[in-house]
């Protein structure tokens, strides 16, 4: 699927994507598709491990439906109904909303393969895929502008560094044989993740007063693998009682190939963010259902528990500087009420590649920052209002008060949880849609965008 590096035409491209995971794949395959020469550089090797809950809502299934890849179930992929909540004693299944905008399903599959099938469509599309490829910092030219990229490259039978970006474990290799590269082009997405390094280098440091959370996830083989719902648990019970609430919320979903994905997560508004052992917090939870669903004890585990950081509303700005757009995790992109990072990923590097499609059209200059500039502004109109709402969110779910009042007086009024799992989902039509369509658009219209 890749081709080694080479030198002179084949280190130069229209556009370079750092990162080739959801969003940095979707940039480079509709960058192609415009008919840019694009270079997608990814440091690890595919198939590759990445920390995710594996469930698409359906605004990611859309973006899939964009870059025309086979969704269908022979081609390995689960389709879910919508989402089942459990709290406050209560279990309410609500599906996915029948919306003119959107489908009417959600999707499950494996980050194992999930970012490869994108890589892989991205590469179908003219995009130029260089695996082993780890972006070390920019090029810049006389004005400080980014020209460009340098890069290690790990030779094909070596074993190259694979380290997750959105991750906490990394496994180096024990060579230390590599060569540096330099790949130029006028422009650059970064779409590395979590860890931002290329943003970082930059000078783009993470926003402190913008949410952020921590999530573990584990796999398990499970009767429950063909769930025909994705599950949120709003209340975890520890083992040391009925009355011991553990901070955060969970889910359970299947993969439809033996195996859930559970997992766990805790916003930085909870008191308990950064204090407690999130890895031993899974293990207290899922020690309390039930034995058949073989979550309990070590013996149906599937590999380790691992861990990652979601960067929320536009934890890192600007979103396009100096000849550099950012697209997903790296711009801090994640939904803050519902932690949904792949749909947001995927659009924003559609959004980045028609931009620069259009920026790269005008002569290098005024006309074209111009257009790059609008970038970062649409981004703003898109989820600026919408974000600022997830925010003041997440702020009060913090409170283990608040939280309990709105599980115990909200989940037993379906009415009411069908307009909040549209809010929380980021689901409506723009234009037709119900009461509890404009009530939401209203919403995100009034609130200050972040």
């Amino acid at each position: 699927m890749s081709r080694p590096s080479g030198s002179g035409a084949e280190d130069t491209a229209d556009v370079i994507v750092v990162g080739a995971g959801p969003g940095g794949s979707a940039a480079a395959y509709h960058l192609a598709s415009h008919g840019l020469d694009v270079l997608l550089l990814e440091k690890t090797e595919f198939p590759r491990e990445k920390v995710c809950g594996d469930g698409l809502t359906p605004r990611a299934v859309k973006q899939l439906l964009r870059m025309g890849i086979d969704i269908s179930e022979e081609a390995d992929w689960l389709r879910n109904k919508g989402l089942r909540i459990i709290g406050g004693g209560v279990r309410l299944e609500l599906d996915w909303p029948d919306l003119a905008s959107y489908p009417n399903f959600g999707l499950t599959r494996s980050r194992m393969d999930f970012d490869q099938i994108l890589a892989e469509r991205a590469v179908a599309a003219g995009a130029r895929l260089r695996t082993r490829t780890t972006v070390t910092g920019p090029i810049l030219d006389r004005a400080g502008r980014v020209a460009g990229v340098t890069a290690t490259v790990s030779e094909p039978g070596e074993k190259a560094t694979s380290s997750d970006t959105s991750s906490d474990t990394s496994r180096s290799s024990d060579t230390a044989a590599k060569r540096t590269v330099r790949f130029t082009a006028p422009l650059v997405i970064a779409a590395d993740g979590v860890s931002g390094r290329f943003p970082l280098s930059l000078g783009l440091t993470k926003r402190e007063d913008r949410p952020i959370g921590v999530a573990v996830r584990r796999y398990y083989y499970s009767p429950r693998h063909n769930d025909e719902y994705l599950e949120s648990w709003l209340e975890l019970r520890s083992r040391q009682g009925d009355d011991t609430l553990l901070p955060g919320y969970g889910w359970i979903f299947g993969l439809g190939d033996g195996r859930v994905n559970v997992g766990l997560g805790v916003l930085n508004s909870s008191t308990d963010f950064g204090k407690l052992d999130y890895r031993r917090m899974l293990l207290d939870w899922l020690s309390t259902t039930p034995e058949e669903w073989q979550m309990s004890t070590e013996e149906h585990a599937d590999g380790p528990i691992r861990g990652a950081a979601l960067p929320m509303g536009f934890n890192r700005v600007p979103h396009y500087t100096r000849g550099v757009m950012l697209v997903g995790d790296s711009g801090g992109m994640v939904n803050p009420f519902n932690g949904e990072g792949i749909a947001y990923a995927m659009e924003s590097g559609e959004l980045a590649a028609e931009l620069a499609t259009q920026a790269l059209a005008r002569p290098a200059g005024a006309a074209r920052e111009r257009v790059l500039r609008y970038y970062p502004e649409e981004l703003k109109a898109r989820y600026g209002g919408y974000y600022r709402l997830g925010g003041w969110f997440v702020k009060l779910i913090g409170n283990p008060h608040v939280m309990r009042l709105c599980t115990r007086h909200g989940l037993p009024r379906p009415t009411l949880m069908r307009f909040v799992f549209k809010l929380l989902a980021n689901l409506t039509d723009p234009r037709d849609g119900d009461v509890a369509d404009r009530l939401i658009n209203a919403l995100v219209r009034v609130a200050p965008a972040v």
